[in-house]
């Protein structure tokens, strides 16, 4: 019986073993133009864009927009787990709640806490933390040094999530802990990197700037995933 294939995507060409996953199909174009030589599109089905190609490096490498919301990047690392994904790192924006971080600021999710909602479909009641792959943390870790300050980050199903419920979180988003958790169930090894873009008193990172932030944690991921086996 031949194997099933994915229900959301429809690639047009092969994957990497290796991918970078973003909420926002822009932010996949504006990271397969800065990370590849010659990116080609490997998907546009339900306007999920992704980009397969390789790196300067010659590391073969895929971007993948997951969509808004936990549930969306948990069907679509589904797919790229039968499409031959084995890691994948999030670059994406958070809200912060400590009112140290600015817009702008980078953050290393060393864990990402459930705060109830859809985490329960993932395997994770509300208050409990799920860890991202080691390898892949210190990978990252080494690549953004001090630029990326490591912190839990807590997820909601929207971004309008009660502060109380996140604990000790520096900040939240809406996806990483349901890429985390999938890719734990699926056997991908998976961390995430964050953009502050919006501060706790409403002070927000847009435009180029944002870009220019976007760019940097997808370089760094990029070097992170190519070969982590050689530091596990």
């Amino acid at each position: 019986m031949p194997p099933r294939m994915p229900a959301r995507l429809r690639p047009t060409a092969p994957l990497a073993p290796d991918a970078i996953l973003v909420g926002d199909p822009g932010r996949s174009l504006l990271l397969a133009q800065e990370l590849m030589e010659k990116p080609k599109m490997s998907n546009h089905a339900r306007g999920l864009w992704g980009y397969t190609g390789r790196t300067a490096a010659g590391d073969a490498l895929t971007i993948q927009a997951t969509g808004m919301g936990g549930p969306s990047a948990a069907l679509v690392l589904a797919d790229l787990a039968k499409l031959g994904v084995e890691r994948a790192v999030r670059v994406g924006t958070c809200t912060a709640f400590d009112p140290a971080l600015r817009p702008g600021e980078l953050l290393l999710a060393t864990a990402a806490l459930a705060t109830g909602g859809s985490a329960a479909s993932f395997g994770v009641a509300a208050g409990e933390t799920v860890s991202p792959d080691p390898v892949l943390v210190e990978r990252l870790r080494a690549e953004l040094g001090d630029a990326a300050q490591a912190t839990t980050i807590a997820s909601f199903d929207t971004m309008a999530g009660d502060a109380d419920a996140a604990g000790e979180a520096g900040a939240a988003d809406m996806q990483t802990l349901a890429v985390l958790a999938r890719a734990a169930a699926l056997g991908i090894a998976a961390a995430a990197v964050l953009i502050v873009a919006e501060s706790e008193d409403g002070e927000a990172l847009e435009g180029d700037a944002l870009e220019r932030a976007a760019a940097r944690c997808g370089r760094a991921a990029a070097k992170a995933l190519s070969n982590p086996q050689a530091e596990g």
